[in-house]
This record gives structure tokens, sequence and C-alpha cells, in this order.
């Protein structure tokens, strides 16, 4: 067969293919097509290969976060100031084994140098990175220091702004009295003139309770560029199992859709823990704490794809909490053992 005839045989095979879809279909067909021909063509898409040098801009560098949705990664606890390699090694096992696109950092390390090693590691694993200022339980001011040596590395590093996605103030500050909402909100409005020219947005790592307690603390919610939910259904006061949990996570992204204003939403601090221990206990004495019911879950949140991809502002993007029970007991995809405790792999688009 010539190559004519080859051209003109593929050419009826695609017109065939989409006569034969209803109306209704056929701007899927070609909308599926236009996203698998971006896809790879941002960072940190599925598919994307880290240039060999620092690019000069930022322009076109960036996927855009409405198309981001679905399983993004894991928050990540950096309690153990883990040593460079253990990192590399780390973030390459989030990107290649499991697609994930960014890594949550959750807990602090004050370790002199340490977020360029998180930098240099999510650069060669190519991830991006949710930075974050910890504020802790302890009502001290370490904070303070952590925010001006975080402000510091996104500056000086080259290559932060292009791993790093956004910068959180957490983790529940609103939740644990840290600061009242006039005073986060000058936090993150100080933040956010300080990374304007690095382009990297700021946000505060809270969970729905945390700004009801403060009677929505809408304030907050109106100066964050971009809103981290912490979604952890199992000690909602109704909770029972995780495949009943849903209209408990629907209440909850109800209420941050509504008082939003169309921002992009993820769930960065997202789970159910497989053990109960002080600290980590029910509100509810129906809630049940295993292993099938962690796996349940985010086997639920996959179940839900759809309903989370119509979410304004682009979908829900969710982060599963946390790496490895080796970082905080219980929630981990991992073992102790550096096992997967389940089947891990979720859905990142639908």
């Amino acid at each position: 067969m010539t190559k004519t005839l080859l051209l003109l045989s593929s050419l009826l095979s695609v017109f065939s293919a989409v006569l034969a879809k209803p109306v209704g279909e056929i701007s899927k067909l070609y909308d599926d097509r236009s996203t698998a021909s971006q896809a790879g063509s941002c960072f940190p898409a599925i598919g994307f290969k880290m240039p060999s040098s620092v690019p000069t801009s930022l322009d076109n560098w960036w996927c855009d976060p409405a198309t981001e949705y679905a399983f993004l990664g894991f928050s990540y606890e950096v309690t153990a100031c883990q040593e460079a390699d253990q990192l590399k090694k780390e973030f390459a096992d989030i990107r290649n084994r499991f697609n994930g696109r960014y890594v949550r950092l959750y807990g602090a390390c004050d370790k002199k140098g340490f977020y360029d090693d998180i930098v240099n590691a999510a650069w060669d694993s190519g991830l991006g990175v949710h930075a974050l200022i910890w504020f802790g339980f302890d009502g001290d001011d370490l904070w303070k220091g952590r925010r001006d040596t975080i402000l510091a590395a996104l500056h000086k590093n080259p290559k932060a702004k292009f791993v790093t996605r956004g910068l959180q103030f957490g983790s529940e500050p609103l939740f644990d009295w840290v600061l009242d909402p006039e005073e986060l909100t000058e936090q993150v409005i100080s933040a956010k003139k300080n990374l304007s020219s690095v382009h990297i947005p700021v946000t505060v790592s809270e969970m729905a309770y945390g700004y009801q307690e403060h009677g929505g603390a809408q304030d907050v919610l109106d100066a964050i560029d971009f809103v981290d939910i912490h979604m952890l259904p199992f000690f909602a006061q109704d909770a029972s199992t995780a495949k009943a949990a849903w209209p408990i996570v629907k209440r909850d992204l109800d209420w941050f859709i509504k008082r939003s204003n169309g921002k992009k939403l993820y769930f960065d601090e997202n789970g159910w823990p497989s053990i109960t221990y002080e600290g980590v206990e029910p509100n509810s004495p129906d809630a049940v704490a295993d292993v099938n019911n962690e796996r349940d879950y985010y086997t639920l949140l996959d179940q839900h794809c759809s309903d989370l991809k119509a979410v304004p502002g682009g979908g829900v993007g969710w982060f599963a909490h946390i790496y490895s029970d080796d970082q905080e007991p219980g929630y981990g995809i991992y073992n102790n053992g550096g096992q997967l405790k389940f089947a891990f792999a979720p859905r990142t688009s639908c």
C-alpha cells in the first residue's frame, strides 16, 4: 500500500470514529486528544522531562492549577531531618512508583540548609513542593525564625522558585489558636509581598473547624492565594467507616467552596488512620481505625474523582497523609518496615 493510501485510510478511520460517536461525545474526543497532546509539557505533569539546566524564566513553566486534580502526591514529614540521599530516594519513589506530582511538607527541620536539600531532591525527581512554615504545638515563637529562613531560601536558591508551588502557614494555626485571624492575615499578606518577585503563592494549612471556631475567618480566606484543606473525616463526631465518609467530606468541602471565591482547593492533610493512640483518637464511638479503612478512604476519593474534578477552581487535588508510618504512626502508605500496607495506585485523572 502506498503512503497516500495509508494516509487516506488513517483519515477515514478517524472520521469513522468521530461519526460513530453521539454528538455529545465528539467534543470530548477532541478534549481528550488536546489533553493528551499537552501531557508532559509543563512542570510537574506526569511525563515532564526536567531540563539539564535551570531555566531563565518561569514563563510557561508551571502547569495551570485549573488542570490539576485527583491524587497529587504525599504529605512528607521532615522532623527527622532526612539526609539528602534519603530525600532523593524517597522523592523519586513518590514520582516514579506512584505518579506523584507534588510533595507537601509536614513538621519542621531546623538544620541549616535543609530546604536546599528539599529543593535539590525535588528538582532531581521532578516533584513540585508545597513548603511549610511550621508552628508546632508548644506555643513558642520558633515559627518566626522558620518563616525568615524559608523566605530567604526561596529567594537565594536558584532552583527554589521552579519547584516551590506554594508556601503554607501551618499546621492548623487557627485551630490551635497560635494567631488570631487578623494577625494571621497580616502574616499572609506580608509573605505574599516578600515572594511576589519569585511568584510563589501563599496559603494557610487548616481544617474547616479551625476557620469556623473563629467565626469563619473570612479575612484569612480572602488573603490566601489558594486553599489548603485538612480533610480528616475520621475525627468527625458522626464518623463510622471510611466507606461511609463521603457526606462528611462533602460537608466540609461545600463549606470551603461557598467561601473561597473560586480559588484552587487542595486536600493537603488528608487521610484515615489505621491505628489509634493518644492524640489520634476518634470523636465518634463508631469510628473504625484499621488498615482496611485507611485503604477504603483513598478508594472513596477515587470513586468520587469526577465530583472532585467538577469543583470550581480546577477541581480538588489531594495528597495522601502520610508517606510512611515512620513519619506519623498509622497514617503511612508504607509501614515501619518499608512495605506497602495495601495496594496503592490512586487515580491522577478521570
